[in-house]
């Protein structure tokens, strides 16, 4: 007779009898309705009537904490149970499940026992009699795990033993599987259909919720998890409860709490313990599952599955089935005709488990199937990366593409393995070279001591091999002169000098230039000897390189110019890029501010197009140099900006870095952030950056910020031994540098009147060999205080040093030059004259309004004698109001002197966009162009003193 019990009684499990393998109930989470439906399984049984139960989802859903509850309640309520457990290392067992299913009878026969063993086809399968007799007497519940391992012979046993059952007979089954497999299911299109009259149900357990997550979270560490903690973990974990459970199990052991602040932690250790469920899960997978899987997290991305199929050389099982093979035990996500492997952990262990050998053969046969399919550059890329040479004529291209499109988004690492891995591949001499020459200069930034050490070699190498009438045959030539664009004088010396006895005619005159440049000085004795350039060189390098000779010892301004206009002839593109740059250098000493901008622009441009960012550095930071002498603080200071995108600061090499932080210093001095200046001040240069050419910049700059401070003996200190420096290497142009007159105002405030002078004289005369108006007019600007004139006299020289200024490209000294004038004017009482001085000044420090010099204007006050000479009231045209925001500020810079290039820089537009909004400015205000902007400017702008 049936037993009546109570449906809704507490579930209790006996000792030694728990939830699952673990021993936790929180893997019986949001799993009510599984429970009603083994409950009710329970119920049909103990009223005599049987039934199949299979529970199924991905792996560690709970589908075998379930069945082990369901068998632990059966226990409780008395129902016979027989529990087994697939595995994968008995699937190959004949009657694996079946021996443990019998073994728990103690009256099984030994003539069944034996059977079993060695089984006779043409007889039923023996044990199913002794079943239904244990059926007959007690309900019977079979109890099986993990049914989509289930050794054939056993699978058929069971599905015979259910075919014979009674509508009456009390036997049920209750089991767990991964993936949809159930007990009728053997992976055949013709899989036998249940028996009618025997109730047969298949439930998918689903994962977890976010509610459940957060109960999970809160039964293991205790206290409840934070919102943005609670929705990591369930996207990190995809609510799969046996990893949710190992993942916090490791988090608590750490003692952490399940806040935000651990998010790091959390998905680290997420991804060891997805990791660790992998591998179990691959355990078992048929060979060719396996290989697919493989193929998968190499490639599964790029190729659809019949492909990856293919690549992993799947032939006998078909696709449906290794597809649903591997979703079914949570592995893989199919999106269309195409499928992922569902983890980047998992991915990422199934690459690592594969052996070396067969991982790169794996990747090199995807990388052509990939190619072959049409995926992407980039995609190729990633496995080219990881393969071995491949020899196809279409793998140095592709990865050279992926280079340059890594170096446009700023990838440097990507783009440097792309063109590494690409000179793995079979070359002819001069292809690798030039590829280790692109090489090299992404190298600059990433690995720099890398780049050099490769150019050194390229440039031996290079030296003597290339005949001159190859199209390569400046290819020593541009290694070394891409190395010294980072900085490193001696290198570029050195391997200048072991270059030049092999070198190729047509690459001497450019080594010997290179040399040169590099040198300390341009008469020091040499071993192996190298001639010294000619008085007037004909190559373009060496009338570089000659230019800025001359420039630096301050002799012969007019040769100078001569010679870097025929450095800076032609597209530049035959002629080395540093000796251009020396060029530029030497037209900025000669005041030819125009023609060294237009230069370094072309140089830029040409840096750019051939991704040598150590040069476009070199280009930016003289350039700034520029901006700086033409009070285009802005301009300057995106300059600085741009060359340390280009080459970083730590990629500098130690002798050039002083010229990046002396001309960030200037700046920011001049920019009246004096705060930021002394920052960079602060920034520690390794020893051997004092033995560089722009260490006394340096030094110099340091000395300004300590005159700032007040502190005149380091500001004297400083200043002498950038002179000292200098003078050792013969550099004495008060054009270049002017430390005399810093040192000299330092001199004079410690009372050392004589040397003070000393210092004056040797500058003015220095300066006026040279004969430039830029250096003649500065070094009378910065010497007046070591006059002792009275107040005609000091207007006299004022007006003389202003009128020298205003005939050079210095912008910045000829607004001092005017304050200074104005601080005279005032002093003799010519207060008209100094309000003009202090007008010109106001329109600079309108536009820069936290500036030095707007500082210094400030603190000057006009006499109140000044007021009746001021000039007439302007009027603002009415065309004013109609002009467009964009318009106004386009208008402002052109009154204040700003070209139309500059303009164009500092509001980010090209160029013909300024013409145009200034034709349209022109029309509005009715006015007919540049000349009549400056009486508009003083309308909009008044004089800095008055507004104080």
């Amino acid at each position: 007779m049936p037993r009546s019990k109570e449906r809704n009684q507490p579930i209790t499990c006996t000792p030694g009898c728990a939830p699952d393998a673990h021993g936790d109930p929180a893997m019986l989470l949001e799993r009510g309705r599984e429970q009603d439906l083994i409950r009710d399984l329970l119920h049909r049984l103990d009223q005599g009537a049987g039934s199949v139960l299979t529970l199924s989802g991905r792996p560690g859903h709970a589908q075998n904490a379930l069945v082990r509850w369901g068998a632990c309640r059966a226990g409780h309520d008395g129902l016979r149970v027989l529990r087994a457990q697939a595995t994968p290392a008995e699937r190959e067992l004949r009657y694996g499940v079946v021996l443990q299913l019998l073994d728990a009878l103690a009256d099984t026969a030994p003539a069944t026992q034996a059977a079993l063993i060695t089984p006779d086809d043409r007889q039923p399968p023996p044990g199913t009699d002794e079943i239904l007799r244990t059926a007959r007497t007690a309900p019977v519940l079979l109890v099986i795990e993990d049914v989509q391992w289930l050794d054939p012979a056993s699978r058929t046993w069971l599905q015979y033993l259910l075919r014979r059952l009674a509508p009456r007979t009390p036997l049920a089954v209750l089991a767990s599987s991964c993936g949809a497999a159930t007990v009728w299911d053997t992976g055949r299109d013709d899989d036998p259909a249940p028996p009618a009259a025997l109730p047969v149900h298949h439930l998918m357990v689903p994962p977890l919720t976010g509610r459940g997550v957060a109960a999970t979270v809160r039964a293991c560490c205790g206290t409840p998890g934070d919102e943005e903690f609670v929705a990591a973990l369930t996207s990190a974990t995809a609510g799969n409860p046996a990893v949710l459970r190992d993942v916090l199990r490791e988090f608590t052991d750490l003692g952490l709490s399940p806040d935000a602040d651990h998010l790091p932690e959390l998905h680290a250790l997420t991804a060891g313990v997805v990791g660790e469920h992998t591998v179990r899960a691959l355990d078992g997978l048929p060979a060719e599952a396996n290989s697919v899987l493989r193929a998968l997290a190499v490639c599964g991305d790029l190729l659809d599955f019949s492909r990856i199929r293919a690549l992993a050389g799947a032939r006998t099982t078909p696709e449906d089935r290794i597809r649903d093979l591997l979703e079914s035990v949570g592995l893989t996500v199919s999106v269309g005709d195409k499928a992922h492997i569902r983890f980047p952990a998992s991915k990422a262990r199934v690459i690592e488990d594969m052996p070396a050998g067969e991982r790169a053969d794996l990747y090199s046969r995807a990388a052509e199937l990939a190619h072959d399919a049409g995926a992407n550059d980039e995609d190729v890329a990633h496995l080219l990366l990881r393969s071995p040479p491949l020899g196809a004529p279409w793998v140095v291209p592709l990865l050279h593409r992926s280079f340059t499109a890594a170096l446009r988004r700023e990838d440097r690492h990507r783009a440097c393995a792309c063109l590494s891995r690409a000179m793995q591949e079979p070359l002819d001499p001069l292809a690798r070279s030039r590829l280790a020459l692109e090489l090299a200069a992404a190298e600059a930034v990433v690995r720099p001591e890398a780049g050099d050490r490769r150019l050194a070699e390229l440039a031996r190498g290079a030296a003597g091999t290339v005949e001159p009438q190859s199209s390569d045959a400046g290819l020593c030539v541009r290694a070394i002169d891409l190395g010294y664009a980072r900085g490193d004088s001696e290198w570029a010396r050195r391997t200048t000098g072991e270059a030049l006895p092999h070198a190729a005619p047509a690459d001497r005159e450019a080594l010997v230039a290179l040399f040169w440049l590099a040198s300390a000085r341009d008469d020091e004795p040499t071993i192996p000897e190298v001639a010294p350039l000619p008085d007037r060189p004909v190559s373009p390098a060496q009338a570089g390189v000659r230019a800025w000779q001359l420039a630096t010892a301050g002799a012969d301004a007019d040769k100078a110019r001569k010679l870097a206009r025929i450095a800076l002839t032609g597209d530049g593109r035959e002629s080395p890029m540093m000796p251009r740059l020396a060029a530029c250098a030497a037209l900025l000493a000669t005041d030819d501010h125009d023609e060294a901008v237009g230069a370094l622009d072309t140089m830029l441009v040409t840096a750019r197009r051939a991704h040598l960012r150590s040069i476009g550095a070199r280009v930016l930071t003289l350039r700034a140099r520029v901006h700086l002498c033409a009070a285009r603080l802005e301009a300057a200071e995106r300059d600085l900006d741009s060359a340390e995108r280009a080459l970083p600061p730590a990629s500098w090499h130690p002798r050039a870095l002083p010229n990046l932080l002396a001309t960030r210093i200037v700046a920011g001095i001049e920019a009246g952030r004096s705060d930021r200046a002394r920052q960079i001040a602060a920034t520690p240069v390794p020893a051997v950056g004092e033995e560089g050419a722009w260490w006394p910049m340096l030094l110099f700059a340091r000395a300004r910020l300590a005159a700032d401070d007040g502190d005149w003996e380091e500001t004297l200190r400083l200043s002498r031994e950038c002179g000292r420096r200098l003078l050792r290497r013969q550099w004495t142009n008060p054009a270049l540098l002017g430390w005399r007159p810093l040192a000299a105002e330092a001199c004079l405030e410690t009372g050392d009147r004589t040397e003070a002078h000393r210092l004056r004289d040797e500058e003015l005369s220095l300066a006026d060999r040279w004969g430039t108006a830029g250096a003649r007019g500065s070094a009378r600007l910065w010497t007046q205080r070591l006059f002792d004139d009275d107040r005609d006299r000091a207007v006299a020289r004022a007006r003389e040093t202003a009128a020298l200024l205003h005939d050079s490209p210095a912008r910045l000294a000829y607004l001092w030059s005017r304050l200074h004038q104005f601080g005279a004017e005032t002093a003799r009482g010519d207060t008209a004259a100094a309000v003009r001085s202090l007008v010109e000044v106001s329109r600079m420090a309108a536009a820069h309004p936290t500036s030095r010099l707007a500082t210094a204007a400030r603190a000057l006050t006009i006499p109140p004698a000044a007021a009746p000479a001021r000039s007439p009231a302007v009027v603002v045209p009415s065309g004013w109001r109609a002009l467009s925001e964009a318009e106004k500020s386009t208008v402002l810079l052109a009154a204040r002197g700003h070209g139309n290039r500059q303009i164009a820089e500092q509001l980010a537009v090209s160029r013909r966009t300024v013409e145009l909004r200034l034709s349209n400015a022109y029309r509005k205000l009715q006015i007919d162009g540049r000349k009549e902007l400056h009486r508009l400017l003083e309308a909009l702008e008044r004089p800095v003193a008055d507004a104080s």
